[in-house]
């Protein structure tokens, strides 16, 4: 790639960048000026001379990606975005950080034009970038397997700081690109030894280069210059190399002084996350070379130059789109697929590729499930995935789908372009990567473990919510039902917990057939979602005699009324659904009139209409049981006063799953009891 000559506009662009950061934490009051003023140059060199982008079109398809893994500097990015031509604005930097901005505290995904990423817990943004990497390669082999044009070969550029590589999950993903060999992955990491509580030597003392080269990376160590600032010619050549580097991912070592050239700010942990103060700033502005009287002053023969990056990120783009003309007309098949992938459409009738399963033999729902990710693998090439290391028991493999591993990796079965992920025992760095392959736009992909490990990706989990991309989530060993792991492997509050998480569906289906149903409406509704499925086997509902699974894409249906209206309503999910109606037969026996409902997904029907759930959950009928193995939280406002909850509210027990279910109350005749002790209650 050809670069224009430095010039004097460059480095007045670099010193107003530094300028605008440190007045929009002023004006604000609050926020991270350091590490923006001391990214100004690494940044601008960026945008201006290595990423390849048009910022009149930010959704090119053949763009390449930036993350600020760092997102508490976020002006590092919006001062770009502004100077490129992104569409933000003088008073958008003014607003930073205040109530309906474009300049949020943390860059947000899908708020702010030219954000690719939500960023601010650290260390996730690198790690969703290891997927954008992953992404990237798989849709090559969607596209040009041959390697016959470079029209899908991009690069993910990262920024990064100390706190990043702190961070444990950023290590699970290095790790995993390293062995991925992904040279399309170009970070820096801005080393500048300062955290909130100030030198990062106090924690934070390994020899970082040397870590990332055992992780197979290609390690480029930058210092500064003598007085602090940074060496933007080397770095230059350091980005050059990192850009000509196809083989393994690069770590561009930066050594930076944060807050640089602010005569007493600089260096110092109150630059991290406080403003610098009116007269700190003028000194620095001074320093720059800019007049210390003014506040916000961005040239128009500085932002004119900046805005040339347009120009020539049109060309690029126009240059590729005529190649990707003759690209099409060449290969129809692709190009229709990629036609697809882009409108976000599915091929007609490939949900006749989802299993239905008949009563004729139990099944646990994480099988199932496994036998419904090959259909759907069937029909459609973007989807693909794995497990971290638990592919057998969370049934997530795809059959003949090879393994994504590069060409070089002497492992049987290694496809650059297979189909199943192996993540490894990294369930933190899981949810990130499958965070980033969403963003990155084209394909759908899922990850597997153990419910209870959960919690060590709740982070990400958050993320894909927060965002509402469709990462899908696949847990199995749901409950006590796996058995004689014993208690460290028992989820009990995990459900509930991940219920909490705004905007996130937690699909626990009752059977095979529940399961197939789910899993056709996550690939339409293309939502975050997490499913919790049983390691147990569980009886296959004959759907002839009970109603009719569709009723799962209501998120809770009618599973199976009584004869007469109804005393009272037993709502139940996953194994426990049995339970249900079992207990219905005991109930009518003694001519107690039970309703059974099914809830595999409450997120998804709190969307449904009031009509709906009110025919579901009659209001007139107040006696309620709710039958879940794990704790009772959030089922009172479904249940009621006069409800009863059959729950977990302790940890579990290393024993069969049948002896664990009848110690802990899970058995028809205890809902049966607890139906005619709500009916009493409401009798009341």
């Amino acid at each position: 790639m050809s670069r224009n000559a430095w010039v004097e506009l460059d480095d007045k662009a670099v010193a107003v960048a530094r300028a605008l950061a440190a007045d929009a934490v002023q004006k604000v009051g609050n926020g991270h000026p350091g590490t923006a003023m001391s990214l100004a140059p690494v940044a601008y060199t960026l945008f201006q001379r290595f990423l390849k982008h048009d910022p009149s079109h930010p959704h090119w398809l053949g763009r390449d990606r930036f993350v600020l893994s760092c997102g508490h500097s976020s002006l590092t990015l919006y001062v770009q975005l502004f100077l490129s031509g992104y569409g933000l604005t003088i008073d958008d930097l003014k607003s930073f950080r205040t109530e309906g901005s474009l300049t949020p505290g943390h860059p947000e995904y899908g708020h702010t034009t030219g954000v690719e990423i939500t960023t601010g817990p650290l260390g996730s943004g690198l790690s969703s970038a290891v997927g954008m990497a992953m992404a990237a390669r798989y849709e090559k082999g969607l596209f040009d397997p041959e390697s016959t044009t470079k029209l899908f070969d991009h690069n993910i550029w990262v920024i990064c700081s100390d706190g990043d590589l702190q961070e444990g999950m950023s290590a699970e993903a290095s790790s995993l690109a390293g062995t991925q060999a992904l040279g399309n992955l170009k970070v820096i990491y801005d080393d500048n030894r300062i955290s909130i509580e100030g030198d990062t030597h106090v924690a934070f003392t390994e020899d970082v280069a040397a870590r990332y080269r055992a992780y197979g990376w290609n390690v480029i160590e930058v210092a500064a210059q003598g007085d602090g600032n940074v060496d933007r010619g080397a770095l230059e050549k350091a980005m050059e190399v990192a850009e000509s580097t196809s083989d393994r991912p690069t770590l561009i070592r930066l050594h930076t002084v944060i807050a640089w050239p602010a005569p007493k700010a600089r260096n110092t942990a109150k630059s991290h996350g406080s403003a610098l103060g009116a007269e700190e700033i003028a000194a620095t502005k001074v320093a720059l070379g800019l007049n210390p009287e003014e506040s916000f002053a961005a040239p128009d023969d500085v932002v004119s130059h900046a805005r040339k990056v347009i120009d020539r990120g049109t060309q690029s783009r126009l240059e590729w789109e005529s190649e990707f003309k003759s690209w099409s007309a060449a290969n129809p098949d692709r190009a229709a697929l990629l036609n697809r992938l882009q409108k976000k459409e599915l091929p007609a009738g490939w949900e006749s590729a989802i299993p239905v399963f008949t009563p004729d033999k139990e099944i646990a729902t994480r099988a199932a499930s496994g036998k419904i990710i090959n259909g759907i693998a069937s029909v459609l090439p973007e989807f693909w995935g794995g497990s971290a290391d638990l592919a057998e028991s969370n049934n997530t493999t795809i059959e003949e789908g090879h393994s994504f591993l590069p060409a070089t990796s002497a492992m049987k079965d290694a496809n650059p372009y297979g189909r199943i992920i192996h993540f490894g025992i990294r369930e933190h760095a899981m949810g990130a990567i499958l965070n980033g392959i969403a963003l990155h736009g084209l394909t759908k992909s899922f990850g597997g473990t153990f419910l209870v490990f959960s919690d060590y990706m709740r982070g990400a989990v958050r993320l894909a919510a927060l965002m509402d991309i469709p990462s899908t989530f696949v847990w199995t060993h749901d409950s006590i039902g796996l058995g004689e792991d014993g208690p460290t492997h028992q989820p009990v509050e995990h459900v509930a917990s991940l219920r909490a998480i705004p905007n996130f569906a937690v699909i626990r289906p009752a059977d095979a057939n529940e399961t197939a149903i789910a899993w056709r409406e996550v690939i339409k509704r293309q939502k975050p979602v997490g499913f919790a499925l049983s390691r147990q086997n569980l009886p296959v509902l004959d759907r002839n005699v009970v109603a009719s699974a569709e009723g799962v894409k209501n998120g809770a249906y009618v599973l199976s009324d009584s004869a007469a209206p109804a005393d009272v309503i037993l709502i139940a999910t996953g194994s426990e659904v049995h339970l249900a109606l079992a207990a219905q037969e005991l109930l009518a026996a003694k001519g107690v009139h039970a309703r059974v409902v099914s809830a595999p997904c409450l997120e998804w029907f709190a969307e449904q209409t009031p009509e709906y759930k009110n025919s579901v959950l009659p209001s007139a009928i107040k006696a309620r049981v709710s039958i879940e193995a794990g704790i009772a939280l959030g089922w009172r406002e479904l249940i009621g006063d006069a409800g009863v909850a059959i729950s977990l509210e302790h940890f579990g027990a290393s024993a069969s799953a049948n002896v664990l279910f009848k110690e802990f109350g899970f058995t028809p005749e205890n809902v049966a009891n607890a139906a005619l002790h709500s009916i009493k209650k409401v009798g009341k």
